[in-house]
């Protein structure tokens, strides 16, 4: 592309449009580029413990990595008594130091914004509280459940839906914890899909993981097991020879893995991605939709394209929620009906999401999208194509 067209791209329609400076950022730093990185060995790097424990907790210890402006500033200050500050050095080297638009810092750090509550924002907006019947666990539809398997990630998203539970609280990660919730589950035979999220069941320990896993396998209506996760993203260093064999061992189990960006699908993510792969184990994306970091259709699009070369499948793409102090993350859902809209029939099928709502108070996830039936009478159906084309289905 040559300099006097560097920031357009030609869309379908062939017009030009204007890509935003944080599509076109410079590539992500090695690690031993950042002062306080630079003596680390690539061993303790590559170690998902010391990952964590060298987590980015402070306003002093981020202002050595970035640029920090005062509405960063004051958001993090802010953040100590809401859902705190925690970023990985891995994805602290992919954040751009100067950017404050760049779509990866803007999801890890907070900013002033957090503290402005919306008018129509709540606390939980899932209702989850309401439809928990046992401790950890939310029963919604009639087949399956989500068990909360802990309140730690290893990052903390500032659009996070469970941020009233989510955060470094002092937390037990005892197996036996879950046994009203596996108690539950045994009584009730319409329970076939058990849903294990969290925060992010992967920061458990190995030992823990697994005997969950194996009690939950146990149950004998218990079809199959989820996991909804997004360390492949924040921290694929977790992503060991280990953990795939112990997760190998629990088939049929399907992995969700929360992706908002095509600049988080890394060659250090790939890796985690190809491991489970390779392990039979099949993955799917939720994505949240945000404004100001993948509203535009040819962002979705390569987010979505970028998924399916890594054996990804598209799953969902959520509205965000309107979850206190958040508002400044949604977009209007003509928006995401949009975004459909240019990616059903302009490109392949398994690249398409489905879009939705989840319903505020509990309704539950809502799929919505373009209209394609005009009209219909007894057996005619009047329909438009992805190109606005008109035909006439009779039955």
């Amino acid at each position: 592309m040559s300099p006097a067209n560097a920031n357009t791209v030609t869309a379908e329609n062939q017009q030009q449009v204007f890509i935003p400076p944080q599509i076109l950022r410079r590539a992500p730093r090695d690690y031993q580029q950042i002062d306080i990185y630079k003596d680390i060995n690539p061993l303790d790097w590559e170690d998902w413990h010391w990952q964590l424990k060298h987590r980015i907790r402070s306003k002093d210890e981020l202002s050595e990595i970035i640029k920090l402006t005062s509405e960063e500033e004051k958001g993090i200050n802010k953040a100590s008594g809401r859902l705190s500050m925690a970023i990985t050095p891995y994805w602290a080297t992919l954040i751009d130091p100067e950017d404050p638009e760049c779509p990866l810092r803007r999801q890890s750090v907070p900013t002033i914004a957090e503290s402005v509550i919306g008018p129509h924002e709540m606390t939980d907006p899932c209702a989850e509280d309401r439809d928990s019947p046992a401790r950890h666990l939310v029963h919604r539809y009639p087949d399956r459940v989500l068990l909360l398997a802990t309140e730690h990630c290893a990052m903390y998203c500032r659009h996070c839906t469970r941020r009233r539970l989510v955060g470094e609280h002092s937390e037990s990660d005892s197996s036996s914890k879950f046994d009203a919730a596996i108690e539950y589950i045994k009584s009730n035979r319409k329970i076939r899909d058990v849903l294990i999220s969290g925060g992010d069941p992967l920061i458990l320990e190995d030992e823990v993981l697994e005997e969950l896993l194996k009690s939950l396998s146990g149950i004998s209506h218990v079809e199959f097991l989820r996991l909804g996760t997004r360390v492949p993203v924040t921290l694929p260093q977790r992503i060991t020879e280990k953990l795939v064999n112990i997760l190998k061992k629990y088939s049929p189990l399907w992995i969700s893995i929360h992706f908002n960006h095509p600049k988080e699908i890394t060659k250090r993510c790939k890796i985690a991605c190809d491991m489970l792969a390779e392990a039979g184990i099949p993955l799917g994306s939720q994505t949240v939709l945000l404004k100001g970091i993948n509203d535009r259709p040819y962002i979705m699009k390569k987010l979505m394209h970028e998924l399916i070369k890594i054996r990804v499948r598209p799953y969902y793409i959520y509205q965000c929620d309107p979850v206190r102090g958040t508002q400044h993350f949604r977009t209007p859902v003509a928006c995401g009906i949009n975004i459909m809209e240019k990616l059903r029939g302009y490109t392949s099928g398994y690249a398409v999401p489905t879009y939705v709502v989840d319903g505020p108070g509990g309704g539950g996830k809502i799929p919505i999208g373009p209209n394609y039936i005009l009209s219909q009478a007894k057996g005619k159906y009047v329909l438009r194509n992805y190109k606005g084309k008109i035909y006439t289905y009779l039955e």
